[in-house]
This record gives structure tokens, C-alpha cells and sequence, in this order.
């Protein structure tokens, strides 16, 4: 079985929250029999990559439109490499899928993982509509990441009746080293509140601060801005690290007392930082923003749910977690059961796979019929 994955960016040019769901696709399904490659855009477009067990085609990045890159040598091969697949497989959103897919027309089942709405651009968005729904109405299967998604999401309650549920899975840790542990707990100690994430403007941050500030609880925050983002330079009892390591990010977990995400828009679909954080039986604060973060870190069972862009609720679960530890305790217990029962990796390759395959059989049956 051949499948090809679509996306805007991949490794080695980038390595985040959707590039590392296909990564764990194309190498969890590989033992099943599959065979993947991934098709995507590079600045510098190099000859086709062998990345551990799947491959990596590369076709030239044009230019950028609200944040949306465009390649004109992307349909040619795209053409030309479908045509060796058995399953095509493009991840939401991309408006170059749309456009590749509609006018290549690939004769091959196709399936698409609907990983967000699109948030930020909301005016091109209407502009975009016709084009999307076109698009989702064409392809064979539609996959959310999680229940609270499918149920909140204008777009996906439209195409719901070919549309199934996937959670995001993800392997099992590596316990850190005995040295980065040390390291690190020489340099930011233990028991503060952990965010680990991509520094964008939808992290909610800035609450997190507020919440730290009015506190003084110890906080550490690990990521890679988009911009320049001086991060508690005047708050003592915040440690911002800049970016990590994975071997690292384990050591963090490790150390702290429990995990912090104040996403407060729906541009956060899912937070793959708190699958890992559940996995490291770490317990969870996050908002309630109708994704798939609500899903992951389940209120009153692994963790705390609060209101969206409130440095104040924010400020209370903190106090919360730091001053009950049998409740920290019991959180942690039930996060780490959580991941076994329905973050794992294999389980969502297993489901991936199962929609593969049906897929191919319907697509010859109505060959043959």
C-alpha cells in the first residue's frame, strides 16, 4: 500500500505540531506494509529524501500569500508522483491542496485530516469558502482529531456525515538522562508550572504572565518565538529558556509539577504539548476553547479547564495545584492512564490504516462495478 501526504512545510525545513503527526504516520504505518512519501514545499527544493523509512519530495516555494505558500511546479509533480500512490492523503489547511486537487483530479480514493478552521485570516477566509467546501466535498474521507473538534467546528459539522474521528497519537518517552536532569534542575530547579510550545500569538502567553506576576509562583517557559518576545525578563520567578532539545523537554516534564497552556484561541486545534505532558503523567491547565485541548486534558479528571484569556483563572488553578498535592497526585494518575487508553501512536496508525484500506477496497469496487 502507497500513500502520499501533502503539506505546506515538512522536515527537515520544519519539524512542529502537523509535520510530526505525518512523521508518526509514515513511520507507524510502515511496519502494517505502507509506504510513504511526503509531498511539500522548500525554498531550496533538494532531490527526493529518504527520511528513516518514508521519502520526501520537494517542490519549489514561489511566494507566500497570508501565510500560505504557493508553488507552481507542485502540480506538475504532484501529477506525476499520484500517480504511484494507492491513497492520497492531504492535511487541512492548505489552500494549495484545494487548487492541486481540484485540477490535477487524481484518480486515486483520497482523505483528508481536517487539523484546523481557519482562525487568523477570517476576511480571505470568506474569500476562500467556495474553494474549501468545494474541495472537502470532493475528497472520500474526512478525519478530526478529536470529538470536541467535529462537534465545534461550522466547517466540519457540514461535511459531517463523511466525516470520522482520529485521535492524534503519539510514541511512548524516553525517560531523560541523569545528567540533562541534574542540568537542568541546577539551572531552574523543581516543582514550578512547565509551557513548552511554539511562541505564537495564539499561546496566550501573555496571561501566563499575568498569572505568574500575580502569584509569584516559579514558571518555566521553553519555545522558539515568531518575533522578538522578551518573555518575564522583569519577573523573578519566571525562567524562560528559549528554545529545547526533545531530551530536554522529557527533563522539564520531569521536574515540574505540572503543565501549563493558556491557548485561548481556536487556532490551538488540538496541543500535541499536552499529549506529551499527559504521557508524562504530568498534570494540566489548559482553556476551554472548543478544541481538542478539552479532550486531551479532561476537566476535574487530569486537570483543570478555565476560561479562555483569564490571567485570573489562570492564577487559580496555579494556586490550585501548588498548594494540594493529593490532588496533583491523582491528576497525574489519570493524565498517564489517559495517553495509554487514547494517545497512543500505534492506535492511531491502527485507525489510519483501517481507513486506508477501506478506502482502496471501495475504490475498486466501483472500478469493477
Amino acid at each position: 500500500m502507497k500513500v502520499l501526504h501533502l503539506f505546506k512545510t515538512y522536515f527537515p525545513d520544519s519539524f512542529t505540531g502537523v509535520e510530526r503527526v505525518i512523521w508518526n504516520l509514515s513511520e507507524g504505518t510502515s511496519p502494517m506494509g505502507v509506504d510513504s512519501s511526503v509531498l511539500t514545499l522548500s525554498s531550496d527544493p533538494k532531490a527526493i529524501l529518504q527520511v528513516e523509512n518514508h521519502k520526501v519530495h520537494q517542490a519549489n516555494l514561489d511566494f507566500y500569500l497570508a501565510s500560505t505558500g504557493f508553488s507552481v511546479s507542485l502540480f506538475k509533480k504532484f501529477s506525476k508522483i499520484s500517480e504511484q500512490a494507492d491513497v492520497i492523503h492531504y492535511h487541512f489547511p492548505w489552500p494549495m491542496i484545494d487548487l492541486v486537487h481540484l485540477l490535477c483530479r487524481p484518480s486515486k480514493p483520497t482523505i483528508v485530516t481536517y487539523h484546523s478552521d481557519i482562525v487568523k485570516q477570517r476576511f480571505l477566509g470568506k474569500l476562500y469558502a467556495p474553494l474549501m467546501h468545494l474541495f472537502l466535498g470532493s475528497v472520500d474521507k474526512i478525519v478530526a482529531t478529536s470529538p470536541n473538534y467535529l462537534e465545534t467546528s461550522k466547517v466540519l459539522q457540514r461535511w459531517e456525515a463523511k466525516t470520522t474521528v482520529v485521535p492524534i497519537g503519539i510514541d511512548e518517552r524516553i525517560p531523560p538522562d541523569e545528567t540533562i536532569l541534574n542540568r537542568w534542575r541546577g539551572r531552574v530547579g523543581d516543582n514550578f508550572f512547565l509551557f513548552v510550545g511554539a511562541l505564537r500569538y495564539y499561546k496566550g502567553l501573555s496571561y501566563l504572565l499575568e498569572a505568574a506576576r500575580a502569584t509569584g509562583l516559579p514558571v518555566v517557559i521553553a519555545g522558539k518565538g515568531e518575533s522578538d518576545f522578551h518573555i518575564g525578563d522583569a519577573l523573578p520567578n519566571v525562567h524562560f529558556v528559549g528554545e529545547i532539545t526533545d531530551s530536554d523537554k522529557e527533563a522539564l516534564l520531569s521536574l515540574c509539577r505540572a503543565f501549563v497552556f493558556p491557548s485561548h484561541l481556536r487556532s490551538e486545534a488540538f496541543g500535541v504539548a499536552l499529549l506529551e505532558a499527559a504521557r508524562a503523567g504530568k498534570p494540566m491547565i489548559s482553556c476551554e476553547i472548543g478544541t481538542g485541548t478539552s479532550y486531551v486534558n479532561k476537566d476535574g479528571e487530569t486537570g483543570i479547564v478555565v476560561p479562555p484569556a483569564s490571567s485570573e483563572a489562570l492564577a487559580d488553578a496555579m494556586k490550585t495545584l501548588a498548594g494540594e498535592h493529593d490532588l496533583v497526585e491523582r491528576f497525574g494518575v489519570a493524565a498517564r492512564q489517559r495517553y495509554e487508553t487514547l494517545f497512543r501512536a500505534e492506535d492511531m496508525c491502527a485507525g489510519y490504516y483501517d481507513i486506508y484500506a477501506q478506502l482502496i477496497a471501495d475504490h475498486r469496487q466501483k472500478k469493477t462495478s
